[in-house]
């Protein structure tokens, strides 16, 4: 959960690839996003909700992680109610899903440095690349662990 942005992504309908979306600006109130949130994922028919889960080195939660979890909490309830212009069928109410996003934000910093994208306007697309890295991350997951029960 971002102080300025939100970063979204999507995966393709095969559930094999992320991409990035955009990002959400939240202006220091990561709450504000939860709308545009439920409304992406009416829009794209959205089965499931990855957030990311800021963990400590040592894996243990701070502050950053325990806002996290009360931003998923909320989430789910509001797409348990949500607004009348994102109508959300009771039987597609997506799962919400926190998944360990440690380090995504050096990695999606060195990625876009080795593509040579300059520093200056790194910010908002390291969101979206950290938002990609997170989502792909609960993909290989749940195609791995499909791969096993077949």
């Amino acid at each position: 959960m971002g102080e300025a942005r939100v970063g979204i992504s999507l995966s393709d309908p095969e559930l094999t690839l992320a991409h990035p979306v955009g990002n959400i600006d939240v202006w220091g109130d990561s709450f504000r996003a939860i709308d545009e949130v439920v409304e992406i994922a009416v829009t794209n028919e959205v089965s499931c909700i990855v957030v990311g889960l800021p963990l400590m080195l040592d894996g243990s939660e701070g502050k950053s992680a325990r806002k996290a979890r009360r931003w998923a909490r909320n989430l789910t309830k509001r797409l348990a109610a949500p607004p009348e212009s994102a109508a959300i069928r009771p039987d597609r109410v997506p799962d919400v899903v926190l998944v360990d996003e440690r380090l995504t934000t050096v990695t999606a910093h060195r990625q876009l440095f080795q593509a040579q994208i300059r520093s200056r306007g790194h910010r908002p697309l390291v969101d979206q690349q950290s938002a990609v890295m997170i989502l792909q991350s609960a993909l290989n997951r749940h195609n791995h662990a499909g791969a096993m029960d077949a």
